[in-house]
């Protein structure tokens, strides 16, 4: 291959290797890893050493071997073309348009602005051969830097909070709508005396303007001088707008998003209250599948005959189930503070979500803990059994009688389950989404969840709880939300 295993260790071969930077090279591997079939072909090595490729796909990438080959005959097929039978801007060219189609697909599934950025970083500086990318947004008439890469952190730094007016090159590219192709530092000086080069070379400075409205500017660096060709500025003209647009939808599902989650938050109590004889802790992590929101909640509600633990899960993830959850919430404190029993908490809890009309179903578990001694009388309506940790450690689901959940029928009533709560234990309420996994009966992420917290340390409430959290929260992918709350059981003190 003529080069050393370090140097091909971590990077793409056609970027190492020049001679097979050709589009069909770089199809036939990724054929080979979405196919997972065997794939084979031939490329020459300059002047003529031509070398035989097979690619074996396996789980986690794919195992290449190359051979010493003699010429190809013509009947065969065609390998990939030497160096020499083109111009040597061909290859580069095919990979651009490449790149280009590339860009364009991945930016119809960006859904964030973070990943918008990136799919233009990784494919805009490989297709132009550029090392460096940084992206500046508008907001309130000046500049901010939104994303950078390949550069030292300071890189256009100058550009910070500069308004729009300013004479500089990411400015008036915006407030002209031409880009700005700038392929010398001299050039640079005499067209913007004073601007620092950043220790860059060329500079390419895409208006990115969507729906005539100015988004921001895309920066590309390069470290040596870059002649841009005719076909080059009028690719990334092009694509300037492609970016724009992507970039806009994606500013737009951001603010969105931090608005459905601030709501969110807002229904959720803020601080849970310091209640005599138990410590209790709370996490929420929302869902990452969307912007909608979800219905979960939680609540500790004091009353004069003791506590009250709720938690619950309405169906669906819109606004609408939001605020259903936040009325069922409010109705469950209601009928606590007035004094119901568990079991008329929740059947009258089920009332009131049938007379909201919401056309959903609701899942709860409602304990209520005596205010003398350690026993608690719970009731649930289709949500997944609390957890009870023993002080030696010993953790089981506690076998409550379960009622149907929430909102199929008005006229219901729900069977009270008393429990034992020894001092020195640990109770634990949870919604689904911290138990189900796709294909997988939830009650073998019952148990899992379960020898989680038999065996964690508990030392501290919340050092448990974000134990119990850990794999959840280190996960890219949450198809729900999550709530989760944990309740510790004190001794009483001597005297």
């Amino acid at each position: 291959m003529g080069v050393s295993a370090g140097e091909l260790l971590g990077r793409f071969l056609w970027d190492v290797l020049p001679w097979l930077s050709d589009p069909d090279i770089e199809y036939r591997h990724r054929s080979a890893m979405i196919s997972q079939a065997p794939a084979s072909f031939m490329a020459c090595r300059s002047p003529d050493r031509w070398l035989a490729f097979s690619l074996h796909p396996e789980a986690d990438g794919v195992t290449a071997r190359v051979v010493p080959a003699g010429q190809p005959s013509p009947t065969a097929t065609p390998p990939a073309a030497p160096p020499e039978t083109a111009t040597a801007t061909a290859p580069a060219r095919l990979g651009v348009m490449y790149h280009v189609l590339q860009l364009g697909s991945a930016l119809t599934e960006a859904v964030t602005a973070q990943q918008v950025c990136e799919v233009v970083a990784d494919q805009l500086l490989p297709a132009f051969g550029g090392q460096r990318l940084a992206i500046y947004v508008v907001r309130d008439g000046t500049m901010h830097l939104l994303f950078h890469t390949g550069g030292h952190e300071d890189f256009l730094e100058w550009l910070e909070g500069v308004p729009l007016h300013a004479r500089l090159p990411g400015t008036e590219t915006l407030t002209s709508g031409t880009p700005l192709f700038i392929e010398s530092q001299q050039a640079l000086s005499r067209g913007y005396p004073g601007t620092p080069t950043d220790e860059v070379s060329s500079w390419a400075y895409l208006p990115l303007i969507a729906s005539s409205h100015p988004v921001g500017t895309c920066v590309l660096g390069f470290d040596e001088i870059h002649p841009f060709t005719e076909k080059d500025r009028g690719v990334l003209t092009a694509l300037a707008g492609l970016i724009a647009q992507a970039l806009e939808r994606a500013r737009l599902y951001d603010s969105e998003f931090a608005l459905a989650r601030g709501l969110q938050q807002a229904l959720l109590p803020h601080r849970l209250p310091t209640v005599a004889g138990i410590q209790t802790v709370v996490r929420y992590l929302p869902g990452t599948s969307g912007m909608d929101i979800g219905g979960d909640w939680y609540d500790v509600i004091p009353t004069d005959s003791g506590v009250c633990l709720v938690i619950g899960d309405v169906e669906g993830h819109s606004i609408a189930a939001a605020a259903t959850m936040a009325q069922l919430r409010s109705a469950v404190r209601a009928f606590a503070a007035v004094g119901h029993s568990p079991r008329d908490a929740m059947a009258g809890v089920n009332r009131t979500l049938f007379d909201l009309d919401a056309g959903l179903l609701a899942s709860c578990c409602y304990i209520h803990l005596d205010a003398h001694g350690h026993h608690a009388r719970a009731v649930t309506a289709g949500h997944p059994p609390p957890l009870l940790r023993s002080p030696d450690g010993t953790t089981d689901a506690l076998d409550l009688d379960i009622g149907p959940v929430l909102g199929v029928e008005r006229a219901i009533t729900y069977p009270e389950t008393r429990i034992a709560l020894p001092p020195g234990s640990v109770l634990a309420l949870y919604t689904d989404g911290l138990v189900e996994e796709p294909a997988t009966d939830i009650d073998v992420g019952i148990d899992r969840l379960r020898a989680t917290l038999a065996h964690a340390r508990a030392d501290s409430l919340d050092e448990l709880a974000d134990r119990l959290l850990h794999n959840a929260r280190g996960s890219s992918y949450r198809a729900d939300d999550i709530a989760l709350l944990l309740t510790a059981i004190r001794a009483p003190r001597p005297g």
